[in-house]
């Protein structure tokens, strides 16, 4: 099964997919920071967006 690239958003809100594009894209707009910062974090503390919100300041939604 092919991925659907007209995706906009992620597959799981929770969790921050750094492997799709659109996944990327999407939580790089989301959260206002570049592809690096993002991946920076997640590689620090982890895929959940909560705790990514965390590390970068915003309240969890």
């Amino acid at each position: 099964m092919s991925d659907d690239t007209s995706k906009r958003g992620p597959a799981d809100a929770k969790r921050i997919s750094l492997s799709e594009d659109y996944e990327i894209r999407y939580w790089t707009e989301a959260l206002g920071v570049s592809e690096a910062r993002l991946r920076e974090v997640v590689g620090r503390v982890g895929p959940m967006a909560e705790d990514v919100r965390r590390a970068l300041g915003e309240q969890p939604r």
